[in-house]
């Protein structure tokens, strides 16, 4: 059954703006699927769903693109072991790192495939994003800090 329903999440994700886990429940609902908030909130924890931008200032969930857990989780280790600050001039944001590591970091960046992210170029020890908004850089920053959080 979670199998089934996690396929319909991510087909009603696709099909849909969906911004609220309030929402993607009255969908699996009206499409069968019988279930509590708790249990859309676990869905999208082990299904890896992020937010993204939508014109307007929304947000909507979408599908991180993973190839291979291992290398995500590697990517992931690689930014939290290299970061050492941010900052935001409008759209670009301009990430300190340990020495040496800004290039590592700026791949591992480009790797995850971030949208708002249109790419990355490295120094020793910082590196520019060119952001596709402002308030992509915002949303940027923001998962930048729930990674570092974890």
């Amino acid at each position: 059954m979670k199998i089934e329903r996690h396929a319909k999440i991510v087909e009603l994700i696709n099909r849909y703006d969906i911004e609220t886990q309030e929402e993607l429940a009255e969908k699996l609902n009206s499409s069968g699927f019988r279930v509590t908030q708790a249990t859309v909130s676990r869905d999208i924890r082990e299904l890896k769903l992020t937010k993204i931008a939508m014109d307007g200032g929304r947000q909507k969930y979408a599908v991180m693109s993973t190839r291979n857990s291992e290398l995500d989780e590697k990517y992931l280790r690689i930014l939290k072991d290299g970061f050492v600050s941010m900052d935001m001039a409008q759209n670009i944001l301009v990430i300190r790192t340990v020495s040496g590591m800004a290039m590592a970091v700026a791949a591992a960046m480009d790797a995850m495939n971030w949208q708002e992210i249109a790419g990355c170029i490295a120094g020793d020890d910082t590196i520019m994003c060119a952001i596709r908004s402002v308030d992509d850089t915002l949303l940027v920053m923001d998962k930048i800090r729930r990674i570092l959080d974890r």
